[in-house]
């Protein structure tokens, strides 16, 4: 049987600004752009995750994909973050799962 696979894209932004489905991380205070780098992947590869690709969008900016193995019978996400201005406004994220429930985290 083949390795089946999960994926994350990741929106960098000159190492000030994470994105992962709209949860932002920034570098603490004093804290070097490419310590922020270091510490964010090296999370990414504790967790299992293996970058793959970088897709530059334009000067500064660029998407991230990692993978992953899925474990034995897991299912890989198939949620959609989609996008909610007043939940924006608000710093919410609105997620719809597979079975259509949907989330709003803050």
């Amino acid at each position: 049987m083949s390795t089946r696979w999960e994926y994350k894209a990741v929106f960098v932004e000159n190492w000030e600004r994470v994105s992962v489905e709209g949860v932002e991380t920034r570098p603490e205070e004093g804290e070097r752009n490419s310590g922020f780098a270091r510490r964010f992947l090296n999370g990414m590869g504790a967790d299992g995750w293996e970058l793959t690709a970088v897709q530059h969008t334009m000067p500064g900016r660029s998407y991230f994909v990692f993978k992953r193995a899925l474990a034995d019978g897991a299912e890989p996400d198939l949620s959609v973050a989609r996008r909610d201005r007043q939940a924006q406004q608000q710093g919410k994220v609105e997620v719809e799962g597979a079975d259509g429930a949907q989330v709003v985290s803050v």
